[in-house]
C-alpha cells in the first residue's frame, strides 16, 4: 500500500498563497487533492496524471490553484493562490486507478494538512 505525507498548510489571510506537498511512496495513475471544510463534506479540488500530465480542477479553485508534480521525488502538489475564507479546511492528497471519471474514484488517502484563511 501506498504512503502519502502532506505538508505545508498553515494559517493565512485572504489573498495568501500557499504550496502544499505531499510525498507518495507509490505513485498512483493519478493523483489528486481533496478538502474538507468543517461540518461539510469532503470534495474534490484537483488532479492529475502521474506521467501524463493531464489536470483537471474543481470550478471552485480552478484558475486560482495549480496541481503539479515531480516525478523524479514522487512529490505531489498544490500551488494555491489568492486563498480566500470559503477555501479553509483539512486538505488531502489521494490516488486512483481508474483512468475515467475526472473528480472521482480515489481509493488511497494521506492523513491530511490544515489550511485556514482568515479575512
Amino acid at each position: 500500500q501506498a504512503q502519502l505525507v502532506e505538508s505545508g498548510g498553515g494559517s493565512v489571510q485572504a489573498g495568501a498563497s500557499l504550496r502544499l506537498s505531499c510525498v507518495v511512496s507509490r505513485p498512483s495513475f493519478a493523483m489528486g487533492w481533496l478538502r474538507q471544510a468543517p461540518g461539510k463534506e469532503r470534495e474534490f479540488v484537483a488532479e492529475i496524471v502521474w506521467n501524463g500530465g493531464f489536470t483537471y480542477y474543481s470550478r471552485s479553485v480552478k484558475n486560482r490553484y495549480i496541481i503539479s508534480r515531480n516525478t523524479a521525488k514522487n512529490t505531489l502538489y498544490l500551488q494555491m493562490n489568492n486563498l480566500k475564507p470559503d477555501d479553509t479546511g483539512v486538505y488531502y492528497c489521494a490516488g486512483k486507478d481508474n483512468p475515467g471519471n475526472p473528480g472521482g474514484s480515489f481509493k488511497e488517502w494521506g492523513q491530511g494538512t490544515q489550511v485556514t484563511v482568515s479575512s
